[in-house]
């Protein structure tokens, strides 16, 4: 019986490659159906690999899913943890916000997918939550009170603030179907994230001034 590929310790260039693929199909099938209504069948025939293939790299749909969410979040994550103490306080916040807002434009499938789960009570992806996630915020926020205690910034909440970063940013892709409706026929995809860019950056600047 042949070995299940995410359990050997090295993966081939091949297997790596066939890994993403199927990720990239799951994608696609569970933006569009759901995790209840999708199936492993759906992934594959959208990764035009066969079912027995999908199932040699994944134990299954929910394996698959798990794998997504954790992938975003590691994504996301990753310039948060590059939040420099001893950078400028406000470009540091800015350059992580526009680096937010940039996922969103390039991967509003896979915010989508993790607002939906978050909805959903975040039933497989809570540990991860509370544990890696937290530790990585509970950090973060530490650095910016530090910035605001010794007056580089304004005195804010940081998780709140942390926490309006996700909000504003995850909102262009969670919600880009009601920001379509509302600009209407003025809607031009780039020139709305390049506002954004602008609005945002005027706004933390701003507010993060000692007064």
């Amino acid at each position: 019986m042949m070995k299940r590929a995410a359990a050997s310790k090295k993966k081939t260039r091949i297997q790596a490659k066939n890994e993403q693929k199927i990720l990239d199909a799951a994608l696609a099938v569970f933006s569009q159906f759901g995790f209840r209504g999708s199936t492993i069948d759906q992934i594959a025939d959208h990764a035009q690999l066969s079912k027995p293939n999908v199932l040699y790299y994944f134990r299954g749909k929910q394996d698959i899913y798990v794998r997504l969410l954790q992938q975003t979040l590691d994504h996301w994550l990753a310039p948060l943890s590059e939040l420099d103490p001893d950078g400028d306080p406000v470009d540091q916040i800015v350059k992580y916000t526009m680096i937010k807002l940039e996922m969103s434009r390039k991967n509003p499938e896979a915010s989508r997918l993790f607002a939906n789960e978050m909805l959903q009570g975040a039933a497989m992806i809570g540990d991860v939550l509370k544990g890696d996630l937290k530790a990585l915020v509970d950090e973060k926020a530490s650095v910016i009170k530090l910035w605001a205690d010794r007056g580089e910034i304004a005195k804010v909440d940081p998780y709140h603030l942390i926490f309006m970063i996700w909000a504003t940013t995850q909102h262009y892709a969670d919600f880009d179907t009601q920001i379509r409706s509302v600009l209407g026929a003025t809607y031009n995809k780039d020139r709305c994230f390049l506002d954004a860019q602008s609005t945002i950056t005027s706004i933390l600047v701003n507010g993060l001034k000692v007064q």
